[in-house]
């Protein structure tokens, strides 16, 4: 069992529609995405979706499948260009951006399907997602100036793995190690792009309840360690319920409910289309 004892975080509104942990209400939003929308072809996938997230706030993204939650995590990654609406990433509009310059900006992800360099070891692949932080020319590097060799060290030591107790397999192939670490290296590995924001796209999938309790400690422990915000997508309820602090329900491309997780516990139109019947997938 998880010895994560959840207090339920008070929501204050932002000058917006939308509302943030009230910790964080001092701060600008590091996410707000406003309006909202992509259509493929005659196809509306996603329409009027508007988010803000705290700058330490843990949010999750929840619906039956089909409803859009990863559509939306391509948006704000863009993978996907919207048809309409605005994304403000700590202020600045990334509507010129592609994928590249939204992670540059501070926008890391993980995927539902892991995404890892298989034939590598589990520390050249943290150390390929440090690419952001990493300032070594390559003319320093086919010498192997001094400046090479420092940079190297930094890599090494900020390799991150420790956040998971994952020393050991550093020089381990990552395509044989389990599922669950697998899962849990690729959250490593998009930390070593220093985000500011962290996208998690269903990161239990596959997990056992011990892992999912150990996940559950570790998310808390990303936030409060880096001070950093998370936007998760994940059909276990406990775990939704269990750490995060706003919630946002989608159904059918469009916002149903959105508050804390008591609030959304209780509102009879997510029961009705998510928790209280129908089939989670």
């Amino acid at each position: 069992m998880s010895s994560i004892k959840r207090q339920e975080t008070k929501l204050v509104p932002v000058p917006s529609v939308n509302k943030i942990p009230e910790r964080d209400v001092d701060k600008s939003p590091i996410l707000e995405a406003q309006h909202l929308g992509i259509d493929f072809g005659g196809l509306t996938a996603v329409n009027e979706f508007n988010m803000a997230i705290g700058r330490t706030e843990i949010a999750g993204l929840i619906g039956p499948n089909g409803a859009g939650k990863t559509t939306v995590f391509n948006l704000l990654t863009k993978v996907y260009q919207p048809t309409r609406g605005t994304v403000l990433l700590d202020g600045v509009d990334t509507h010129n951006m592609n994928t590249v310059q939204v992670n540059k900006a501070g926008i890391a992800r993980t995927f539902q399907n892991i995404r890892l360099f298989n034939n590598l070891s589990v520390e050249d692949n943290v150390k390929i997602g440090m690419h952001n932080s990493i300032h070594c020319g390559l003319f320093s590097g086919i010498l192997r100036l001094p400046r090479y060799w420092k940079e190297e060290k930094t890599a090494h030591e900020r390799a991150l793995l420790s956040i998971f107790d994952m020393q050991d397999l550093a020089g381990v192939k990552a395509g044989s190690l389990p599922y669950g670490a697998q899962r849990r290296l690729e959250i490593v590995r998009a930390l070593g792009t220093n985000p500011s924001l962290l996208l998690l796209d269903e990161p239990a999938a596959g997990m056992n309840p011990s892992e999912t309790a150990e996940l559950m400690e570790n998310i808390v422990k990303i936030r409060d360690t880096f001070q950093i915000a998370i936007l998760l997508i994940e059909h276990d309820m406990n775990l939704v319920m269990g750490i995060c602090e706003g919630i946002c329900v989608l159904n059918f491309g469009q916002i149903i409910a959105k508050g804390t997780p008591t609030e959304i516990q209780n509102n009879p139109e997510v029961i009705k289309a998510y928790l209280g019947g129908g089939k989670e997938g």
